[in-house]
């Protein structure tokens, strides 16, 4: 494929191509044919087929050797890849219209609210996320947005279903946390008013939760002290059972994350990390795993003036493990689309694998969820995106997309 033909717009106008299928309403047997089938599990399928029943990859490999039912709903495509993920958004908690009603991506009343859920907020019926559905976005990692020093907890959904139920993949994936000038609270009455103010208060919300952990456990049970959502949530974190999610640019608040995981023995996944290229040693000797900012984020100011189109290539020579997302848009159309982030990268260094990588089968192992989806084998879920030509190209449309066995779109886009 040849993948270097950039977009520079986040709305496309689609074209009529022909899908064989209508919407199926429940999870069957369905056959998804591909001239080149991406399976992120190994190297590519020409002429290749995916089956799908009962919700779950059955059969991947040659359309020559696969039998098909006749009774199997079937798809065909120039290309067919994994369902894309969607690294990090705030897709489903920020909404379309812009407006407060629709925006609960970020309270702004307190600097450090862990215990904020992004179930409780999450809305599946958003017109927002069925637009990234219809680009092949079929996982989202989504929750409270960057801009504030703990804004509150992410989670992981696929992009369909009534209910927040019907979409959850994980109910608590990270808790966010913001370094930086976007952590600033803009009035100079509030703290945090300096970097080293916020990581003094995140030391210190750790260092309270150790307190408490201690009396809890020492006290007899009429003695415990109450309940505390805010440090059982940083009790997780502290047991290496939520990782932080640390939105950080610049490279000493990259530093400073890395030396907050070391003291505590954190799991930290880095966010955004616009100069991650000046201390790409220290981050890989770390271990740490990076969501890095979208390919097409507005730079030249700020603590992003830095960003550069070559660090997702960089990260990935350094042998650091790196994934792409859409970020969060504050103006509308409110969300870029991780696709075309990816598209980016790939004409900025990254090979056509590595770049469909970062929005697949490496994406699913930093956000924990590779047993379920990411790649196109026997076990996972049956989510599949369907192209009618080279997907990083501008003028290639989506034209179908399948999730757990359905199929949930079938108009191109």
């Amino acid at each position: 494929m040849v993948a270097h033909r950039l977009l520079l717009t986040a709305v496309i106008m689609a074209v009529a191509a022909p899908v064989v299928a209508a919407e199926s309403p429940a999870p069957g047997l369905v056959a998804v044919y591909g001239d080149v089938v991406h399976t992120m599990a190994g190297p590519p399928i020409e002429k290749g087929v995916v089956v799908i029943d009962g919700g779950k990859v059955t059969l991947v490999g040659s359309a020559l050797d696969i039998p098909v039912p006749p009774a199997a709903t079937v798809l065909r495509g120039r290309v067919v890849t994994p369902g894309l993920i969607d690294a990090h958004s705030a897709v489903g908690l920020t909404g379309y219209l812009n407006q407060p009603q629709d925006q609960d991506q970020l309270d702004p009343a307190e600097p450090i609210q862990p215990e904020l859920r992004a179930i409780d907020s999450y809305n599946p019926r958003e017109r927002l996320v069925e637009w990234v559905r219809g680009f092949g976005i079929t996982t989202i990692h989504t929750g409270h947005a960057p801009g504030a020093l703990v804004s509150g907890q992410t989670m992981v959904a696929k992009t369909v279903g009534d209910t927040v139920d019907d979409a959850v993949v994980k109910p608590v994936a990270m808790v966010a946390v913001t370094l930086g000038d976007e952590a600033r609270p803009g009035d100079e009455k509030k703290s945090p008013g300096t970097r080293s103010k916020a990581v003094a208060m995140l030391r210190g919300e750790l260092v309270k939760t150790q307190d408490y952990l201690r009396k809890r456990d020492a006290a007899d049970a009429d003695k415990r002290p109450d309940r505390d959502l805010r440090r059982e949530t940083f009790a997780e974190v502290l047991r290496g059972t939520i990782p932080l999610l640390v939105t950080a640019n610049r490279a000493t608040d990259i530093d400073a994350a890395l030396r907050i995981a070391e003291e505590f023995h954190l799991t930290i996944v880095l966010d955004s990390a616009a100069e991650a290229y000046l201390c790409a040693d220290r981050i890989k000797a770390a271990g740490v795993p990076v969501i890095l900012h979208p390919s097409m984020r507005r730079g030249g100011q700020g603590d992003t003036e830095n960003i550069s189109f070559e660090t997702a290539a960089m990260l990935r020579g350094k042998g650091i493990p790196i994934a792409l997302q859409s970020g969060y848009e504050g103006y509308v159309p409110k969300t870029r689309v991780a696709l075309f982030e990816a598209a980016v990268a790939a004409a900025n260094g990254l090979t056509t694998d590595q770049a469909l990588a970062t929005i697949t089968s490496d994406a699913a192992a930093i956000l924990g969820i590779a047993d379920r989806v990411g790649a196109l084998r026997a076990g996972l879920d049956g989510d599949v995106a369907v192209f009618d030509g080279d997907p990083f190209e501008y003028s290639t449309h989506c034209t179908a997309v399948v999730i757990d066995g359905r199929v949930v779109s079938n108009e191109p886009r």
